[in-house]
């Protein structure tokens, strides 16, 4: 095991940040390699969209489960099996002769996603200290932004050149590379972990009681909420821009590669800002922000160039809120119920998008994409007023890891 003593810093982040490109990138790029998969595979819409439900599934559930398992065996075990299991699953997606195997991919894909989600979160409040964790989670999360921007283009190119399998091929390897160097440079943090046994009935018992805070609620609501608003903003956007706007599919992926850029740019300075002003003022700021944004967005779009504009500072926006929020909720319990916090805040999340894209598939063709950014907007002011009314900014003691609320 690596020596956190002699470990540098930038090569954890490093690490972290390359397992997040990853698995962001083996995430967003199934969305435009769905036609490859339908014309080889032969299936209809619904099935095509179950491979994207199957992988959010598993993740949740994996989160609820990995993330007490993280408190009692540790965070760097829970990395490790993380980026091995979906780096061997993704290479085992080019043999995926069928529908059937490919299915059961994404579910593995979808255990190993629960894992890294929760686990890259509470790895960093449990070694780097509370004022510079804005700035480790920023650079973590710019990881997945990057994918948006990179990852993603090269995976459809290769996907439409050489088949649907390649990308994830490609995706294989670099989540290999990222389970190398979590092996050899990224260390057990020196924090006491839960000595006892792991049963369901324990693990229950720890989520009823870790709930029975009512800023920790309050934070899980949050999650809950800025997952949810940005599914009833993002879902429909496409379908709308291009049947109703008329913007070009392919100007709808550059704008998608745009606001991923726009989420690489916030990300890190978000968090660093956010060790310095504190962690409530940019998450209200940018919710609140971010809301208005998204109820002008069916008025003030008329075209591609403004519906850049108004992506590049939604997607800004939603990048400064993500890395402080999760720097405060590393605050919100000790190290020993830390992943636990984190997996249900994830899996939390995950059902909050899901249930915003699902209101917004309903609402969509009898209301209009109108119906899906007022509440979308209305869950960000939501979220804007839980933070604030809910959430201690906790108080930072330079003599521990961990932040005491206030």
């Amino acid at each position: 095991m690596p020596d956190s003593r002699s470990t540098h810093p930038y090569l954890i982040l490093f690490a972290l940040w390359l397992m997040m490109f990853s698995a962001n990138s083996q995430l967003i790029v199934m969305v435009p390699l769905l036609p490859e998969i339908a014309e080889t595979l032969d299936v209809n819409t619904f099935w095509r969209g179950m491979l994207l439900t199957s992988y959010a599934v598993a993740l949740g559930v994996s989160a609820l489960a990995t993330g007490p398992a993280s408190d009692r065996y540790g965070r760097r075990r829970i990395l490790l099996a993380g980026t091995t299991l979906m780096a061997v699953t993704l290479a085992l997606h080019s043999a995926a002769a069928d529908y059937e195997l490919l299915l059961s991919m994404r579910l593995l894909a979808g255990i190993g996603g629960g894992m890294l989600s929760g686990g890259s979160v509470a790895y960093v409040g449990d070694y780097f200290p509370y004022e510079r964790r804005g700035w480790a989670n920023g650079w973590v999360m710019s990881g997945a932004a990057f994918g948006q921007v990179a990852g993603v283009p090269i995976g459809k190119v290769l996907g439409t050149s050489f088949g649907y399998r390649t990308p994830f091929l490609m995706f294989a390897l670099t989540m290999g590379a990222a389970a190398v160097l979590i092996w050899r440079f990224v260390p057990q943090p020196d924090v006491q972990l839960d000595e006892r046994p792991l049963t369901p009935r324990r693990i229950v018992r720890k989520y009823r009681r870790i709930l029975e805070g009512s800023a920790v609620v309050s934070a899980v609501g949050a999650y809950f909420l800025m997952f949810c608003g940005f599914g009833l903003f993002a879902s429909f956007l496409p379908t709308w821009l291009e049947g109703v706007v008329g913007v070009s599919s392919f100007e709808v992926a550059l704008l998608f590669g745009i606001g991923g850029l726009a989420n690489v740019l916030a990300a890190p300075s978000a968090g660093s800002v956010s060790d310095r002003v504190g962690r409530k003022p940019l998450i209200i700021v940018a919710s609140a922000s971010m809301g208005v944004l998204v109820a002008l967005a069916p008025y003030a779009i008329v075209g591609f160039a403004s519906a850049a504009v108004l992506f590049f500072a939604a997607l800004a926006l939603n990048g400064m809120r993500i890395s402080p929020l999760q720097s405060l909720l590393s605050a919100l319990a000790p190290t020993q119920r830390l992943g636990l916090l984190v997996g249900l805040a994830m899996s939390v999340g995950q059902a909050g998008f899901g249930i915003g894209s699902f209101v917004a598939s309903s609402t969509y063709g009898a209301y209009g994409y109108v119906s899906n950014t007022a509440m979308g907007a209305l869950a960000m002011f939501g979220m804007a007023l839980l933070v604030w009314l809910g959430i201690p900014e906790p108080e930072i003691d330079a003599s521990s890891p961990v932040a005491k609320a206030s």
